[in-house]
């Protein structure tokens, strides 16, 4: 990626009135600037995802509860959804964007169906393309605010919601999963 990656980032901030439930993956975050959070969450994220194993990701910690792998899915979709925003925020997409329903998202995925390699390797891929995208923005599409739902909330906050999103569920995997 280029040096002017990120050249201008807005450190973390609450821009919009985006739910409550976002600040907690905002305050997942321990670095103040989005390129330093994606940057070195990004290879710690792949190891712990390789660590885990084709046996131990159809692992449930209860009855009703995903498996390693349907969350590992649920993070890569939710990081393509919050991506997504970002871009037509910062692009001045005036369109109030759908909600998703995580669940449904889960249950449709055919996470359990597919390799842990693979679902690791995509999050891989999904990850290096948020950071081109969050590497594409100026200064004044990062301060772009957008609607999703019901709420408002900023190109800037979504890349923190997004490095967040990733370790809250590591965090659940590790606690939950791993009895870590």
């Amino acid at each position: 990626m280029s040096q002017r990656a990120f050249e201008n980032i807005v450190v973390k901030s609450r821009a919009g009135n985006y739910p409550e439930n976002f600040q907690r993956y905002v305050d997942e975050v321990n670095e103040d600037d989005l390129k330093a959070a994606l940057q070195n969450q990004t290879p710690a994220a792949e190891i712990f995802f390789q660590s885990i194993g084709e046996e131990l990701s159809t692992r449930k910690y209860a009855e009703g509860k995903w498996t390693i792998k349907e969350v590992l899915q649920h993070i890569i979709d939710a990081e393509r959804i919050f991506t997504y925003r970002a871009l037509a925020f910062a692009r001045r997409d005036p369109n109030t964007l759908s909600s998703f329903d995580e669940n449904e998202y889960a249950v449709n995925s055919n996470a359990n169906d597919r390799s842990w390699p693979d679902l690791v390797a995509e999050f891989s891929s999904v990850r290096k393309s948020t950071m081109f995208l969050y590497n594409s923005f100026s200064s004044e599409a990062m301060s772009a605010i957008g609607k999703a739902s019901d709420y408002t909330i900023g190109v800037s906050t979504l890349g923190f919601v997004i490095a967040g999103h990733v370790n809250h569920h590591i965090r659940i995997i590790q606690e939950r999963y791993l009895g870590v």
